[in-house]
């Protein structure tokens, strides 16, 4: 429990919002997504690196235990245009 709300804390810190609807979290200015169960799945560490590294491509990043279809990232990505 108190290493979800840890993660909650920096996600929030780092410009994250939550998505009810999809269950994921998602940052518009770094293009990154993240899947509940990729966070809760990996530790603190990993979560802290995966949102420190750079994405200078500025194509969406998805970070998800399976990455998704390319129909399940077009399904995503068409709320938040």
């Amino acid at each position: 429990m108190l290493e979800s709300r840890e993660k909650e804390r920096i996600l929030g810190e780092a410009g994250y919002k939550y998505h009810f609807e999809r269950s994921l979290y998602i940052n518009i200015e770094s293009w990154k997504i993240f899947s509940i169960e990729a966070i809760d799945d990996h530790p603190v560490d990993w979560l802290k690196a995966r949102i420190d590294e750079p994405n200078p491509t500025h194509q969406w990043q998805f970070y998800f235990n399976t990455p998704p279809s390319a129909a399940s990232a077009s399904s995503i990505l068409s709320g938040f245009k």
